[in-house]
């Protein structure tokens, strides 16, 4: 069995994360401890790719280029005849590939799932943004695509309004019905994945024996496991009310969206323990980070700075004190050193935030109580979606 270089056992940040973070109490929740010589069983997974997608990419974005080809699909999914030979009958042989209702969907979980998401508010995107995209960077293979596509030279901001619009975007109630917004953008993302994959093979130096293939079926559960079980784990500790219910149901929509994705079914978790069981398996098979992942995680600390909002430089300024408060307070000194983040100087005034989670959360939830923060939660993620849309995109649209 070929092993690409990046496998080893991990003994920095992820080891840390299991032995003295949060990961402990993770493994508390299983009958056993995972043994790291199971995770060989996935290593083949670095080399498996996407390969309905890529096809379709070849016979779309290759033609016509990549803008006019999302706006294709775009056009498929509002009006398949809309759409002339011969690529409508590339995107007909993609789309009769996906069971839009496979028979282990149940869209009662994905609805309660997608509230969650809802109910988490502004603190779910300070989740995702300090603890799971920073934590992602720890690892040097799967940042390795960021590289070779460029994005670094993009800068943060675009990166971080992109993944802002998208993930408030299919957290819409019923978004993730074949005819709605948040089915369409998984599937443009889909292609985003597959078009750069093709791009670092033909036109970089990208060296498979280092890094397996590039957006690799195993780095694509890892950023499903990101977006659920590592998302959830983000917001209890941000003293976020979450029942185990709720991780089945978050578990639940998040194995949809990893298989309209074009990750295997096999991978995706259905349960807490296998989901620890997946994390476990990635995390401790990891590179440590190098060079690359400080240069990603120094640009995510400055871009605050290099945002448009807030409009004063001395709101900016404050904005990347709150966001290094939160790196420290979800991710733990070890790994914000590891990363070379700077020690926040007056962001403590963030923890209101987490009091008044606690506060809220030591209640018993009513039904009334449980809509008014989905409401409340839905309401502040738009607003964030709608100050990225504004100034950030809007800005970044203009330099580009």
């Amino acid at each position: 069995m070929e092993i690409p270089n990046r496998y080893k056992v991990n003994t920095s940040a992820f080891q840390h994360y299991w032995t003295k973070g949060a990961g402990v109490k993770l493994l508390k929740k299983l009958d056993h401890k995972p043994s790291i010589d199971d995770a060989k069983n996935l290593i083949p997974y670095l080399y498996a790719y996407d390969e309905s997608a890529d096809k379709l990419v070849n016979q779309l974005h290759l033609q016509v280029g990549f803008v006019k080809g999302q706006q294709l699909i775009k056009d498929y999914l509002t009006d398949p005849k809309s759409v002339l030979m011969p690529f409508k009958d590339a995107l007909d042989t993609f789309f009769k590939q996906i069971d839009t209702s496979p028979s282990w969907l149940n869209w009662n979980m994905v609805e309660k799932g997608i509230e969650v998401c809802q109910r988490s508010g502004l603190s779910g995107l300070i989740v995702l943004r300090d603890y799971c995209l920073m934590g992602g960077y720890e690892s040097a293979a799967i940042n390795k695509p960021l590289i070779y596509t460029g994005a670094l030279k993009k800068g943060a901001v675009k990166r971080l309004a992109d993944t802002v619009e998208f993930w408030v975007d299919i957290m819409q109630n019923q978004s993730l019905k074949k005819d709605q917004i948040g089915f369409r953008k998984i599937i443009e993302t889909r292609m985003i994945h597959s078009y750069s994959r093709i791009n670092i093979l033909s036109k970089t130096n990208w060296k498979q024996d280092d890094w397996g293939i590039p957006l690799n079926q195993w780095d694509m559960l890892a950023t499903n496991l990101g977006f659920s079980l590592v998302f959830m784990v983000g917001l209890q500790r941000m003293h976020f009310q979450i029942l185990p219910d709720d991780i089945t149901a978050v578990l639940h929509l998040w194995k949809y969206i990893g298989y309209l994705l074009g990750i295997p079914l096999e991978l995706l978790p259905d349960t807490e323990q296998e989901a620890i069981h997946a994390l476990y398996y990635w995390t401790m098979t990891q590179k440590e980070g190098d060079a690359d992942s400080k240069l990603l995680a120094n640009a995510l600390q400055q871009e605050p700075i290099a945002a448009y909002y807030p409009t004063s430089a001395l709101g900016r300024k404050m904005m990347r004190e709150i966001h290094l408060y939160y790196n420290y307070y979800l991710l733990g000194n070890y790994s914000c050193q590891l990363l070379g983040l700077n020690k926040s100087r007056f962001g403590a005034i963030a923890y209101l935030n987490i009091l008044k989670n606690k506060i809220r959360n030591s209640k018993f939830m009513t039904d009334n109580h449980l809509h008014m923060m989905i409401t409340k939660g839905r309401s502040e993620q738009l607003e964030v979606k709608r100050i990225y849309l504004t100034y950030n995109k809007r800005e970044n649209n203009k330099k580009s």
